[in-house]
């Protein structure tokens, strides 16, 4: 089995590099129902890995003064406290009964939808927002909003691994509308290391994480990611995005009503 847990990461790191999408949103509904994984161990596996692709991300971007670390810093103070009170709740769920399961694939699939919206109507959020950036509320709160974004964000990852990615990239682009592109990416992933390592070292204290299984993804992702982004430029990006959001569309629809 574990030849074909590094070929979906292989598979899942390919579009990750076609489409720039977190692999949460393909890996963790992978394992769930394509093999089988508990929805808790998943979820806590997905989020470890996840902590270790975007550290590398991390460093290249800062290298690169690609990150604006005052925004990464207020959605860190309101996505980490998030993920550990989070943390706290899920662990005081009756052991041995499926509530946890249950609970972690209704968040994944409703995960799954909104990642979905963010990546058919990402620009047109954006022009939205970049049509009203001089309002009162935008001009007297944009820091304290930006927090509370981080703590919604920081429940959903920590509940489901998906939203650091395509979610967080997409609050930026609504709430900073004039920052460039590659500062909202590199922003969105250097928030993304300490909230899903918060969050996936508090679901390996309750039991959910397993290291081989996020060793055989590693393995295959690290390749997948670099074979994608060399062919990226080849391919069409907006039919692989709406191929993918019908997709994430029909997965989370399942697991929401499963």
């Amino acid at each position: 089995m574990d030849y074909l847990y590094t070929l979906s990461g292989f598979a899942v790191g390919a579009i990750v590099g076609l489409t720039g999408v977190g692999g949460g949103s393909l890996m963790t509904p992978l394992l769930v129902l394509l093999f089988g994984v508990h929805p808790a161990t998943a979820v806590g596996t997905d989020l470890l890995y996840a902590a270790m692709t975007k550290a590398g991300g991390t460093v290249a971007h800062g290298r690169k003064g690609h990150i604006d670390w005052a925004i990464t810093g207020r959605l860190a103070l309101g996505s980490i406290p998030a993920a550990t009170i989070t943390i706290i709740v899920l662990s005081q769920l009756p052991k041995g009964s499926n509530v946890l399961g249950q609970i972690i694939s209704n968040g994944l699939g409703f995960a799954l939808v909104l990642t979905a919206i963010a990546i058919l109507f990402g620009r047109k959020l954006r022009d939205y927002a970049g049509q009203h950036e001089e309002s009162a509320l935008r001009k007297c709160c944009l820091g304290k909003i930006t927090v509370a974004v981080g703590a919604i964000l920081g429940v959903l990852v920590t509940i489901s691994s998906v939203g650091a990615g395509a979610l967080g990239v997409a609050a930026l682009y609504f709430l900073y509308p004039k920052l460039s592109p590659i500062k909202i990416v590199g922003s969105d992933v250097a928030h993304a290391v300490p909230l899903t390592l918060v969050a996936g070292l508090g679901h390996w204290t309750m039991g959910g994480v397993d290291w081989s299984l996020l060793g055989s993804l590693l393995l295959g992702s690290l390749p997948g990611i670099w074979l994608g982004t060399q062919v990226s430029t080849k391919v069409p990006e907006h039919i692989l995005r709406r191929l993918l959001a019908t997709m994430l569309v029909v997965i989370g629809g399942k697991l929401i009503v499963a």
